[in-house]
């Protein structure tokens, strides 16, 4: 499984095109919708999510309903491309239509890809840039990882995450019944939340920090239930599937650190309290007493659920602008403004879920196949009954 992304903030649409997805998946565009529309949501989003309303186009690759196992074309139009047209258009521009464009993006704002971007390609103009390394790019990753969500619930593999923390509130009541009570309950909060007295007290600092034309950050989780045992492999670094996911999280708009399991909690505590003890009985197999290592040994999975934690710096673009210098003038500016959110956490924590689900699934299809669901089904299910009397 591999895809690839196209498309700007501003352009007429964003474009994903994914290759290696098994022939017979059940696929609709609400399926992938759904998942826009969680994207789009979360307390402390900007006024962007209220022009666009993301909706899939799925251009090829799926006939009456199911895969056919030929590359997928997934399509999300930019509503407000109508008012981009001249600014962001393909086509040369005559000199009449390049007086009305506006004037280039010379100041470039600390925290984004601009000045590094600028530099690297040789562009004058940092809308270059700051149009490709956008958040908006998110949205077909989202889309894509609710191809591979859908890929995991056919083998039953569940997908969920939370929010844990935003602007240093942190939740303290972060306990489920299962993975559906967790989607369910995350669902409800406007901050996908499980704790409802942290919730609130996040969604005060989101305010505090819109008034103060500020951003904050924080930290999301995502848990997979039902992995076999064995995706990945010990045998090099780049076959380590817990490595591949920390890339994967750290791909993401303004994430700046990865945890598996309790991560960095590790270091705190001795060996004894930090390996999960191996268990076995004669219905679930293998298993262990604890999940502190996040459902991963040698870079494989062992069977437990896989937690992976991200953490989310503030968005860089604020309404109270920090000090820039013109690249033209070298004259020190407060830096543009383009329209922003005050806290993407909770969107963030949605985008968490697509990339972390992709590299699940690509690994599960590695391991099981990759040409039809049926094929792939017995595979599994062959293999996870030999590991259960290993």
């Amino acid at each position: 499984m591999r895809y690839l992304t196209a498309g700007e903030s501003h352009g007429p649409q964003l474009t994903t095109i994914l290759e290696g997805i098994p022939a017979h998946l059940e696929l609709a565009a609400e399926d992938i919708n759904i998942d826009l529309a969680r994207r789009q949501g979360g307390y402390g989003r900007g006024r962007r999510m209220q022009i666009e309303k993301d909706q899939v186009q799925i251009l090829s690759g799926v006939r009456h309903g199911k895969t056919t196992g030929a590359p997928i074309a997934l399509v999300v139009e930019n509503k407000d491309w109508k008012n981009w047209t001249k600014i962001m258009g393909a086509d040369p521009l005559t000199e009449e239509e390049e007086k009305e464009v506006k004037r280039k993006i010379s100041r470039p704002r600390p925290g984004h890809a601009d000045l590094n971007g600028a530099i690297k390609y040789g562009h004058r103009d940092m809308r270059n840039i700051l149009e490709r390394s956008s958040a908006r790019e998110t949205t077909v990753r989202v889309a894509a990882g609710a191809v591979a969500k859908k890929v995991l619930k056919t083998f039953g593999i569940k997908v969920a995450g939370q929010v844990l923390e935003i602007a240093g509130i942190k939740a303290e009541q972060t306990d489920y019944s299962s993975i559906e009570d967790l989607q369910q309950r995350t669902e409800k909060s406007p901050v996908r939340c499980l704790d409802e007295a942290a919730s609130e007290k996040m969604m005060v600092a989101i305010d505090e920090a819109k008034k103060q034309g500020d951003s904050i950050g924080g930290v999301v989780e995502v848990v997979i239930e039902g992995v076999p045992i064995g995706l990945g492999s010990h045998v090099q670094y780049d076959k380590k599937l817990d490595a591949k996911i920390a890339a994967a999280v750290m791909s993401i708009n303004a994430f700046k650190g990865v945890e598996i399991g309790i991560g960095f909690e590790a270091a705190r505590k001795p060996g004894s309290e930090v390996h999960d003890e191996i268990i076995w009985d004669e219905d679930k197999g293998y298993t262990r007493r604890t999940n502190n290592l996040g459902g991963f040994e040698g870079g494989m999975t062992n069977g437990m659920p896989i937690v992976v934690k991200g953490v989310m710096k503030p968005i860089p673009t604020l309404y109270k602008p920090l000090q820039s210098v013109d690249i033209e003038t070298k004259e020190t500016f407060a830096a543009s403004i383009e329209r922003s959110d005050s806290c993407a956490v909770p969107a963030a924590s949605v985008v968490a879920e697509s990339v972390v689900a992709w590299e699940v699934a690509k690994a599960l299809l590695e391991k099981f196949g990759s040409d039809q669901v049926t094929e792939i089904a017995e595979n599994i299910d062959r293999y996870n009954e030999e590991a259960r009397s290993f």
